[in-house]
């Protein structure tokens, strides 16, 4: 499976990307009681459609009857987590729904999440390759605890967002 996995994502520091999420899943899950083994697998299955093109990605969800709303299609890089696991089931034969869960929410953070959900979201967010500020006291927070650090990830995530869309708004207006 892993040599599929490493074809269909067909880039070598995306792959190596979702190795690391693989690693840092499975050691959360084991920090919190959790399937490791679900962990490890969803971790690398998680950016298969990543690296697919706008119109690509929105095709093939709407292909696959994914809803497409006004906010994925405005950002239709949202659209990778879902039609992910459609495509770990329909090419990988993965049929958990828990592996299939965390693989769909994994970009977002909202919703009802369990915390093997929790456990990749904040895998993919906090693996040593990101660099942020505050990386590393949120890695150490979900060590201890993946419900208050994966709140506290989503927040910095949305402050994040706000400050980037505030600044193209400025650079707009500008111009």
């Amino acid at each position: 499976m892993i040599l599929g996995v490493r074809e269909h994502i067909g880039q070598n520091q995306r792959y190596a990307h979702s190795v690391r999420v693989a690693r840092c899943a499975a050691l959360l899950a084991q920090r919190h009681g959790l399937d490791s083994r679900k962990a490890r697998l969803a971790g690398l299955l998680h950016d298969l459609a990543r690296l697919y093109s706008n119109d690509r990605l929105i095709a093939e969800s709407e292909a696959r009857g994914l809803p497409v709303g006004t906010r994925e299609r405005e950002h239709p890089v949202l659209l990778h987590a879902p039609l992910g696991a459609a495509i770990a089931r329909e090419k990988f034969g993965i049929e958990d729904d828990a592996v299939l869960s965390a693989i769909a929410k994994h970009t977002t953070g909202e919703g009802e999440m369990s915390p093997l959900d929790c456990a990749v979201y904040l895998a993919d967010s906090l693996e040593p390759d990101r660099s942020f500020p505050e990386r590393a006291a949120l890695w150490e927070l979900a060590l201890r605890d993946l419900t208050e650090a994966t709140r506290e990830t989503v927040r910095l995530s949305a402050e994040r967002r706000a400050r980037k869309a505030a600044a193209a708004e400025a650079r707009a207006s500008a111009s």
